[in-house]
C-alpha cells in the first residue's frame, strides 16, 4: 500500500508501518543535516523526547519482577535526599502513573516551550538525571499524592534515579543491558549532543522572525534523563514492541498490567505504566508512546488485535500525530 499521498512534501523524518513480521511501509524524508543537505535514511537515529519514559517504565517493572523494588516503595525510603517540601511517602506506582503530585521541573500547564527552562539554567549542565534536581527540589507539591492524574516529567527523572540506586548503574547503562540489547536495539541510546555518534539526526526549529531554521542544541538537555531524550531508529522501535509483547522483557502478567489503564486524565487518553493508553477507537485499547521537544516529534502505536505498529518521527517538529491518524484511517 502506498502512503506517500498522505505525507506532506516538506516532511522531515521517518515513517514505518508493520503488521506482524511483515513490513508494510518504511521511508525516510528530508534532511538529518540541513546545512549540508545530508538526507535522513531508514537507519537514522532520531531524538524522541518524552517517548523514552516507556523504557524507564519497563526497566522499573523488571526490577519489581526481580524482587528488587515494590510498587508501594516510597521515595523517602529509596533515595537519601533532602526532599524539603516534597512528600517522602510518594510511591513508585504513583511516579509511574503520573499521580504523585511531585513538583514538575517542566510544568506543561504553565510553560509553553521546553526551551524556556534554559534561559537561566545552562542546558549543557544536564548530563545525568541528578543534574535536574535544582530545577524542582525546592518547590512545593503540586497536589496531594494520589489525588489525581497530571502528566509529570519529574516523576520519571526520580524513577531514573531509583534505577540507579537499586542497580548501582547509570540508568541508561541499565536500560542498554536489560531493555535495548535483549530487544536487539543496537542503534538506541542516550547520547550527549556534543558527542553524538554517527548517523544521528540534527533537530531543527523554525525561526519565524528570521524565516530560517536553527538547531535545538540550546533548547533541550544536552543528554537525556529519566524523563526522556533517547535516540533510536524506527526499526529499533519495532524491535522493542516485539520484545515487549513477546514476553522477552517482562512476564505476560506484568505486560498486561503495563498496558492496562492505571490512571486517567480528563480526556480520552489514559496511562498505564510508562505508556499512554488510548480508548478513542471502538472496542480497542491502543497503547502508544509519544514525545515532543523543540524540533522533535514522535509517536509509536501498537494495535494488538491486528498486530499493527505505526511509528512516525520528525526531526523538524512536524505534526506526526496527524500523519499517524491519517495512516491509521487509511488502513481501517
Amino acid at each position: 500500500m502506498d502512503f506517500n499521498h498522505i505525507i506532506d512534501k516538506d516532511f522531515h523524518g521517518c515513517i514505518s508501518i508493520s503488521k506482524g513480521n511483515e513490513l508494510l511501509f518504511r521511508k525516510a524524508y528530508g534532511y538529518r543535516d540541513l546545512a549540508n543537505e545530508i538526507p535522513n535514511t531508514e537507519n537514522t537515529r532520531f531524538a524522541t523526547a518524552s517517548a523514552g519514559k516507556v523504557f524507564i517504565g519497563a526497566g522499573i517493572l523488571q526490577l519489581i519482577e526481580k524482587g528488587k523494588l515494590k510498587f508501594d516503595d516510597t521515595i523517602g525510603d529509596l533515595l537519601n535526599l533532602d526532599w524539603k517540601q516534597i512528600d517522602t511517602g510518594i510511591t513508585v506506582k504513583q511516579l509511574l502513573t503520573h499521580t504523585s503530585g511531585i513538583p514538575d521541573y517542566f510544568d506543561e500547564s504553565i510553560m509553553e516551550e521546553y526551551e524556556e527552562l534554559w534561559r537561566d539554567f545552562p542546558n549543557y549542565k544536564i548530563r545525568t538525571s541528578a543534574d535536574l534536581l535544582p530545577l524542582f527540589i525546592d518547590k512545593p507539591m503540586m497536589y496531594e499524592k494520589g489525588e489525581r492524574f497530571q502528566y509529570n516529567n519529574t516523576g520519571f527523572v526520580v524513577l531514573g534515579l531509583i534505577i540507579e540506586k537499586v542497580t548501582g548503574q547509570p540508568f541508561d547503562i541499565y536500560l542498554k543491558e536489560n531493555i535495548f540489547s535483549p530487544s536487539g536495539m543496537e542503534k538506541t541510546g542516550y547520547y550527549e549532543l556534543d558527542r553524538l555518534p554517527a548517523n544521528c539526526a540534527g533537530n531543527y526549529i523554525w525561526d519565524e522572525e528570521r524565516k530560517e531554521y536553527y538547531t535545538n542544541i540550546y533548547s533541550v538537555d544536552v543528554k537525556g534523563t529519566g524523563a526522556g531524550g533517547v535516540f533510536t531508529t524506527v526499526e529499533d522501535v519495532e524491535l522493542f514492541w516485539r520484545a515487549l509483547l513477546s514476553g522477552k522483557l517482562l512476564s505476560t502478567e506484568m505486560i498486561d498490567e503495563m498496558l492496562c489503564i492505571q490512571s486517567s486524565g480528563e480526556d480520552e487518553d489514559n496511562y498505564g505504566y510508562g505508556i499512554w493508553i488510548s480508548k478513542k477507537y471502538e472496542n480497542c485499547i491502543l497503547p502508544y508512546f509519544t514525545g515532543m521537544d523543540p524540533g522533535v516529534t514522535f509517536i509509536s502505536t501498537y494495535k494488538r488485535d491486528e498486530d499493527l505498529n505505526i511509528t512516525v518521527v520528525s526531526n523538524f517538529g512536524d505534526d506526526v500525530w496527524k500523519i499517524k491518524n491519517a495512516i491509521q484511517n487509511a488502513l481501517i
